[in-house]
């Protein structure tokens, strides 16, 4: 009888194992053709379910061969798929963004295991769980090749480096349209201070890039996508506290895809807090619109804006670290810069800008096998910051006690008003920046054949700067004496409103081409060849120097053509495994400030202006597995005829500018990164990245008056110097645990080191100076916790974090003196930090 029992258990256990199958494959984007970790894979009809792998796999047994597969993601439209359909196979899900893809189509997202460069992705939820107060550049400090800081602690203030160079060599990309200065490349985070809020994805691509704009970038590449209108309707609203009265509140919602075709998002935010930093209080709005029109089944229209409206003030000047420590509020929270004024508070440095972009997209699918998307956009920039004249603004001798005590502007007042009618020995005026852009991206893809794709389009600009002195405060004072006698304005009584010291205009025109062709050699072999050809050109009109009737008011045209050639290949030798290269030429344009014309305060052009031109090679390695995804490459990029300036003091409070030809610098380095899925439940990440970036030549130039006669000779001893403001030895581990389905907690450490500080090249007059000071290395832990929850009908999460736990003190930012530390002029790091927020979506 126990024989006759045993066989039917083992008959019905077979016939279980005989029903039972397992279910293999692949989540991907459909658009990037990127994995999608942590996309839910379930069973319908049933609880049983699983979730992807890093690389997009997923694993699951099922007991019906007939059953189905409900496949979900954040962001993505859900899809039911037969099991027996789904089995080994890829899924693509779509975006549930309407109007993404014409976006991608202009931002030419890199695609792994495809393009062939370095790159590394932050998506959302990434830029979410980790950003809380910290800089926007900051989320990618764990990127290889990347140096982020908050500079000098303002709201706004931070700065990144990729592979050594700053950011004005650094491609900057929102949806594909570039916001590095039309005049000098800089990119200034404060103007961008909600995108966090509304970043679907921000991938950097390091050296070349895939980029397809008319005139490439030296570092890299920043490509930062926002959020379409969503295609289900629906929103959130939020809230987060932070240190230091840190407060910001605010809501997106979407309307969701209509049957006419139409879809909007909208978000908005307000922020403000009284900054880490003493006198750094900033305040500010937030705001984004998506706009989408499905006309008919070829054409789509889109239209997006944001813009970010903020005030804060600053720690602009620097101290020496043994003057910080001497201070009482100490290293990491001293600023110099403030003060008070009737009881209230006032700053010294002080910045306030708004610069909304807006952008019409429209997207065309001309055939089967072809789109076009183009982007006509406008960018308006108002604002500027805080500066003053006069010698006692600053002085110790006006401070509210001790040196490092608040500048008493009181005082200032005081004597000001006893001055009578000589007027004000200081005042507080503003450097206002204004600026109008105007501009066209259009790039076609049309796939020629099932291996060859081209594509190609115009990157067309103009660009209206304004620029110029304006007294705010007169500080007690009827009036304030100009004493420059090279300024129009030159002995006259100028009232608040006045300008004075600058005032000019510059305009940029800039349009070019580029093409592409990618060729799909095999299954596993891609290559790609690109090029581009531009046209840039200057002028500037000054109307603080030169009199109305000057002829040379309105300076002649300054032009460039830039060029550029790059190529590469991918090849996926298994599944497993794959390898690229690439390397590429470009010749590109100076910048207008401080190259093209000799200083603010001359229309003259400089007519030793030339391109820098610049070679890069790359090679790279990649991993990829169930559990492991891991890259390494190395790289080398020589930049030949950077264009430095500098400047000797002259007659009548005028300087003498020169423009230094042949300063080579070599940046090569090699970069690791890895994700590895120790168990479902724990994810290590790490990075390491080394790179030696060294001055390569020492030159010498005469500096000529207007007359054309040389007043000095001046040389450069710089041959061998390791470049400075960027560690050049940077590594990051993070270790990511799933407390359960919608709760994880995390730690991340970070590390900087061989790090030198920043330095005026030209100042290296003698081959007897010192090496640059070398900035003591430090490492900084944060820890995070993630918590989702269901608030009655809706969906809630909880995000706390704690950047630098162990309150660590390290330098952050460093101008070299002499060699030495104890003359180096100084930024500390913020200390432990907290915030906390609270998001329900509906």
């Amino acid at each position: 009888m126990k024989k006759k029992y045993f066989a039917i258990v083992a008959f019905l256990i077979a016939a279980i194992g005989i029903s039972q199958e397992t279910i293999t494959g692949t989540v991907l984007d459909k658009d990037l053709n990127d994995p999608l970790p942590g996309a839910n894979i379930m069973v319908k009809g049933t609880t049983k379910g699983v979730m992807t792998n890093f690389d997009g796999k997923y694993s699951i047994v099922i007991d019906d061969p007939n059953a189905v597969l409900v496949i979900s993601y954040i962001g993505y439209v859900t899809q039911e798929v037969p099991a027996s359909t789904a089995n080994s196979g890829i899924v693509l899900l779509e975006t549930s963004s309407v109007g993404l893809e014409e976006v991608l189509v202009i931002a030419n997202v890199a695609v792994d295991r495809k393009t062939p460069v370095a790159v590394s992705t932050i998506k959302s939820e990434e830029i979410a769980l980790k950003l809380s107060t910290q800089e926007f550049p900051e989320v990618l400090k764990a990127t290889p090749g990347v140096y982020a800081t908050k500079s000098g602690g303002g709201y706004g203030d931070g700065r990144i480096n990729l592979r050594g160079f700053a950011s004005e060599n650094i491609a900057v990309m929102i949806n594909g349209v570039p916001v590095n200065d039309m005049e000098n490349g800089a990119v200034y985070w404060s103007n961008w201070a909600g995108l966090g809020d509304v970043t679907s994805s921000m991938q950097v691509q390091r050296g070349l890039g895939a980029s397809k704009v008319a005139v490439p970038s030296i570092g890299g590449t920043i490509n930062i996508v926002t959020k379409s209108s969503e295609a289900i309707e629906g929103g959130n609203v939020y809230s987060g506290i932070s240190n230091d009265g840190y407060l910001k509140y605010g809501m997106t919602y979407s309307t969701g895809l209509s049957e006419k075709g139409f879809a909007a998002t909208v978000s908005a935010s307000k922020i403000s807090g009284d900054g880490y930093v003493d006198g750094t209080e900033f305040s500010g709005y937030n705001y984004f619109a998506s706009l989408s029109q499905q006309i008919n089944d070829d054409h789509r229209l889109s239209f997006t804006a944001f813009g970010a409206q903020q005030e804060h003030g600053q720690r602009f000047n620097r101290r020496t670290i043994a003057e910080y420590r001497a201070t009482e509020s100490g290293p990491k929270k001293f600023n110099p810069d403030w003060g008070y004024k009737n009881g209230e508070v006032y700053h010294q440095s002080y910045n306030f800008y708004h610069k909304p972009q807006m952008a019409i997209n429209h997207f065309w699918e001309v055939s089967e096998n072809t789109v076009l998307s183009t982007a006509v956009y406008a960018s308006f920039g108002n604002g500027g910051g805080r500066r003053d004249a006069g010698s006692k603004i600053g002085d110790n001798a006006y401070r509210l006690g001790d040196s490092d005590q608040p500048i008493d502007f009181d005082k200032i007042v005081e004597e000001n008003m006893a001055n009578g009618a000589n007027g004000a020995t200081d005042i507080i005026s503003a450097s206002f920046n204004t600026h109008k852009w105007y501009g066209v991206l259009s790039s076609f893809k049309n796939h020629y054949s099932d291996k060859l794709v081209l594509s190609g389009g115009l990157d067309a600009r103009y660009y209206v700067g304004s620029h110029w002195y304006e007294i705010t405060d007169l500080l007690g004072a009827d009036f304030y004496i100009d004493t420059n006698s090279a300024d129009v304005t030159f002995n006259q009584a100028l009232k608040v409103g006045d300008r004075y010291n600058k005032d000019f205009d510059g305009t940029v025109l800039r349009g070019g081409v580029f093409a592409q062709a990618e060729y799909e050699v095999n299954e596993d072999i891609n290559v790609f060849l690109a090029g581009d050809i531009s046209q840039t050109a200057y002028s500037k009109v000054d109307y603080m120097r030169y009199e109305a009737d000057d002829p040379n008011r309105e300076s002649d045209t300054a032009s460039f053509t830039g060029f550029g050639i790059k190529g590469g290949a991918n090849y996926n030798w298994d599944a497993n495994n794959n390898v690229f290269a690439n390397i590429g030429y470009f010749s590109k344009a100076p910048f207008m400030d401080g190259a093209v014309f000799e200083s603010d305060y001359t229309t003259a052009i400089n007519d030793k202006a030339t391109n820098e031109k610049v070679f890069s090679a790359e090679l790279g390695y990649g991993y990829r597995s169930s559990d492991l995804s891991a890259n390494i490459n190395l790289y080398r990029t020589s930049w030949l005829d950077k264009a430095i300036t500098g400047g000797i003091p002259g007659t009548d409070n005028n300087r003498y500018y020169y423009n230094i030809l042949g300063m080579n610098a070599l940046h090569q380095g090699v970069e690791l990164d890895f994700v590895y899925n120790f168990t479902d439940r724990l994810r290590f990440t790490g990075m390491l990245s080394i790179g030696d970036w060294q001055w390569k030549s020492n030159v010498a130039t005469d500096v000529l008056d207007e007359e054309g006669t040389v007043v000095q000779s001046v040389e450069v001893f710089a041959k061998d110097l390791k470049v400075g403001n960027s560690a050049q030895t940077t590594f990051a581990l993070g270790a990511n645990y799933k407390l359960a389905d919608n709760s994880r907690i995390y730690v991340d450490y970070n590390f900087a080191g061989d790090m030198y500080a920043d330095y005026d090249v030209t100042n290296r007059g003698s081959s007897d100076l010192p090496d640059t000071w070398k900035v003591p290395s430090y490492g900084l832990f944060d820890l995070g916790v993630f918590h989702g929850f269901d608030l009655g009908p809706f969906d809630a999460s909880l995000n706390g974090k704690i950047n630098n736990v162990f309150n660590t003190e390290y330098v952050s930012d460093a101008n070299d003196i002499d060699g030495t530390a104890s003359t180096a002029l100084v930024y500390y790091g913020f200390g432990r930090t907290y915030s906390v927020s609270l998001k329900v979506n509906f």
